[in-house]
């Protein structure tokens, strides 16, 4: 079984008829790093117009075609459908596309899933939805509950890929300001807060500890102490050579 919990994941498009909505799903799963794309009944001249004009030309290239579903998810021990609300009534489980992307993250790290997704016009039969465990459905308004069959991908398909934790993990060219570096920036700041007539910092103890919080609350990176610290040399010399 591949290591990467993203190559377990099927993307199964159900009697797709429209070459551009084909192409726009394949596009998204390269976007997103997912590469497994079945398609089951498509329409052919549909199917091979996409071939031809999507950007993701190789990814549908090693698209697998079935005729029925059941081939389509043979292998994958968790099937899920994506579909609107509308006005039916399911039997299966229903998830906000949220709590369905963390419970698809979950299976995906031992296991194989498929999302199927069904035609532009009707969506999923129920049929279809017969060999689904549980279903998802994007937060859309009522008033408007039906997207286009390759947005849905996308978005599905990003609820997936996304990563809070890694969100949360600075870029290096963002990294904080180490300790030496913010003190360095609060003792040039003192300085010129001193030579101005701002405060007596020999005198004000209270004076250079709200400097230094006030400096570490600015939560700089590493790159904007450096800028900030160039700054106030520049105008500490000013200060010292006011005839210059």
């Amino acid at each position: 079984m591949h290591s990467d919990p993203k190559q377990r994941l099927a993307v199964v498009l159900v009697d797709t008829r429209n070459p551009l909505n084909i192409g726009a799903a394949a596009r998204a799963m390269s976007n997103f790093g997912f590469f497994d794309l079945r398609l089951v009944r498509p329409y052919s001249a549909a199917y091979e117009e996409a071939v031809s004009a999507v950007g993701a030309a190789d990814l549908l290239r090693r698209a697998r075609v079935f005729d029925n579903l059941s081939s389509a998810v043979s292998g994958c021990s968790l099937i899920v459908g994506a579909t609107g609300l509308g006005h039916r009534v399911f039997e299966h489980p229903l998830h906000r596309l949220e709590r369905a992307g963390r419970l698809l993250r979950r299976h995906l790290q031992s296991a194989r899933a498929a999302i199927l997704f069904g035609s532009e016009k009707f969506g999923l039969s129920n049929h279809d939805i017969s060999h689904c465990h549980w279903l998802l459905h994007i937060p859309t308004r009522p008033e408007h509950d039906s997207m286009n069959l390759g947005q849905a991908v996308a978005v599905t398909l990003y609820e997936l890929a996304r990563s809070p934790a890694a969100a949360r993990r600075l870029p290096e060219a963002a990294e904080r300001a180490t300790e030496e570096e913010l003190e360095r920036l609060s003792l040039l700041l003192e300085q010129v807060l001193s030579l101005s007539g701002y405060s007596d910092f020999s005198r004000e103890t209270s004076a250079q500890d709200k400097t230094r919080r006030f400096v570490r609350r600015l939560s700089l990176a590493s790159r904007d102490a450096a800028i900030c610290a160039g700054m106030l040399r520049q105008i500490l010399w000013k200060l010292s050579h006011p005839g210059q």
